[in-house]
């Protein structure tokens, strides 16, 4: 299959939804509600939204689309896009540039595209699950040898002890050397840009990992859920991402 043709019109949907996004970006007047997940919206998140999904609507208008701010449609076709337009809401409400625009697309039900873009910083993201690219220039994972000598990531904490193993956790961070909370998507980029070495999420929805997939296997990265099985089996809803020297040990930590 030649994905060249939909890898060419998931960045043309990248730039159309940051040119809704950064505007809204660092604005002291950018107002947003809660969501009955007590996550919060503005209306750049659902903008962008609209207008990705018009775009594919007149491209492809058999395609599907799953997305984080008005649901899905045509969940069963054979090529299904995933959009999450603001991945990281509440950075991007305080003027934290680790958010990002998460764009995938599934073929029968499996990832073969994925994209981060971080509009503030203009970085373009874009993975086949073969090789991934950073503003058209190849990216890798670094090579690791030992979790004491590497650099782990998490969106936050306190949802470790919520929904996982927090002993474990707390266990596996104390032997790293850096642990820090440059999370969402931003996180993965790091990991696949060879800047850090594991990236946790103990909890998320399928337009949060689906796109992540083929970005950091195209990086020659390892990614599945907190058990390590496969991110597009039946009642996923985490992620776990490393540098492949890395990931069966974490996993292996995280689940005494």
């Amino acid at each position: 299959m030649n994905l060249d043709p939909l890898l060419d019109f998931t960045r043309e949907l990248a730039r159309a939804s940051a040119e809704v996004i950064t505007p809204g970006f660092a604005r002291q007047d950018l107002s947003h509600e809660l969501k009955p997940d007590e996550s919060p919206v503005t209306v750049a998140d659902r903008r962008a939204e609209e207008v990705m999904r018009g775009l594919i609507g007149k491209r492809f208008p058999s395609h599907g689309i799953i997305g984080e701010e008005f649901g899905t449609e045509r969940g069963d076709a054979e090529f299904v896009w995933v959009l999450d337009p603001i991945d990281g809401t509440k950075s991007f409400i305080t003027a934290v540039p680790l958010f990002g625009t998460l764009i995938g697309l599934l073929h029968q039900g499996r990832p073969v595209i994925g994209c981060i873009h971080q509009p503030v910083l203009r970085q373009l993201l874009l993975g086949d699950g073969r090789s991934t690219t950073l503003n058209g220039r190849p990216v890798r994972v670094r090579p690791a040898r030992r979790i004491e000598e590497a650099t782990v990531l998490i969106t936050d904490p306190r949802l470790v002890g919520a929904h996982r193993n927090a002993a474990a956790y707390e266990a596996l961070v104390r032997r790293a050397r850096l642990v820090r909370t440059w999370g969402d998507c931003y996180g993965y980029l790091l990991l696949a840009c060879g800047w850090a070495d594991v990236m946790l999420d103990p909890i998320l929805n399928p337009w949060d990992f689906l796109p992540l997939k083929p970005v950091i296997e195209g990086a020659g990265g390892r990614i599945g859920d907190w058990q390590g099985r496969d991110l597009t089996g039946q009642g996923t809803d985490s992620c776990i991402a490393a540098v492949p020297e890395l990931y069966d040990e974490v996993i292996r930590a995280l689940n005494p």
